[in-house]
């Protein structure tokens, strides 16, 4: 089972929660569409920023949305510019002009960058599109990755027309050891593609930070 589903959905109510947090009866599907048009605004202003997570908190007047990035200062900007620039964005997407939720954004900076799967695969992808070798970026990446401090495992995987090749394949590299069937398993996961001259890369990142008896908020 662990090596047919998401590692993180696969682990939700055990020790990881919802990245939404929220309850409606009637308007499901509309505050869902919300969601998701949020997090399309988000990533699409702040692909230079190191965003790893976005999480949305929903109570009946306020909508409190978490960013967590390695690069707050980019996100905040002069005189917290940035961050009023994407409160608005976010506020039109949610009341449509009727003015009726407000909004709140957090900043949390990610301490641990290298331990990030997000990040890893976003810095894979950017390698990648640059041209650069598959296997030098995949034993960079992996070298890096489990000198960061509580890795435990790591593994990263390419598939597509790697190096221009005609015939489209998969290569991975791992070290250390990755529990995917063991559900309080910290194993990080991150699926990104990489859009190269050939076609689309894929681009998938397991980090494996040790096991949690207590399930997170």
């Amino acid at each position: 089972m662990g090596q047919k589903v998401h590692p993180r959905s696969f682990r939700v109510g055990n020790i990881y929660s919802w990245k939404s947090k929220w309850f409606a009866k009637k308007n499901y599907r509309f505050m869902l569409e919300q969601d998701m048009r949020i997090r399309e605004f988000l990533n699409d202003k702040l692909k230079d920023a190191g965003v790893a997570e976005i999480e949305i908190y929903r109570s009946p007047r306020l909508v409190t949305v978490t960013i967590h990035t390695s690069r707050p200062g980019i996100i905040i900007g002069r005189g917290g510019a940035g961050v009023e620039e994407l409160r608005d964005g976010v506020k039109k997407i949610i009341n449509k002009g009727s003015g009726k939720v407000d909004v709140k954004i957090s900043i949390e900076e990610i301490k641990n960058p290298q331990a990030n799967a997000q990040l890893v695969a976003q810095s894979v992808v950017d390698q990648l599109e640059k041209r650069i070798a598959f296997k030098r970026v995949l034993k960079q990446g992996i070298d890096k990755v489990y000198e960061a401090d509580g890795v435990k495992g790591v593994r990263i995987g390419v598939s597509g027309r790697l190096n221009g090749r005609d015939m489209s394949r998969r290569e991975w590299l791992a070290r250390g050891n990755i529990p995917l069937h063991t559900l309080r398993a910290n194993v990080d996961y991150a699926s990104v593609a990489a859009h190269t001259i050939a076609g689309l890369v894929g681009v998938k990142v397991w980090i494996y930070k040790g096991e949690v008896f207590k399930k997170s908020k």
